[in-house]
């Protein structure tokens, strides 16, 4: 199978979030926010509102395919763990360029 070449990689961020009360998981969603926009249609960003059915399902899968529960707040880059505790806009933008170019 051949590789994707940069124009066709994407990033798929997911932020596992307990609600808005939580000021870490507040905090990595707006970072998730700012840091995909730089990148446009090729990197999106979403909450796993665990607290909801569907996203306690996600956080569900993607703690089994980290093979432990997953943090609160988490992040998670294309189902794989990228980040266990609030990080910059820099920090977050610079490994998504890893994953885009």
């Amino acid at each position: 199978m051949e590789s994707l070449s940069p124009c066709e990689r994407i990033a798929y961020v997911e932020v596992i979030y307990e609600g808005d009360h939580c000021l870490k998981c507040f905090q990595m969603a707006e970072v998730a926010a700012e840091a995909t926009k730089k990148f446009g249609a090729r990197a999106r960003w979403e909450k796993v509102d665990i607290r909801k059915r569907k996203g306690a399902q996600r956080y569900a899968q993607l703690s089994v395919k980290n093979g432990s529960v997953a943090p609160i707040p988490s992040l998670f880059v294309n189902e794989k763990l990228a980040f266990e505790t609030t990080l910059s806009v820099k920090a977050l933008e610079d490994y998504l360029k890893g994953i885009l170019i």
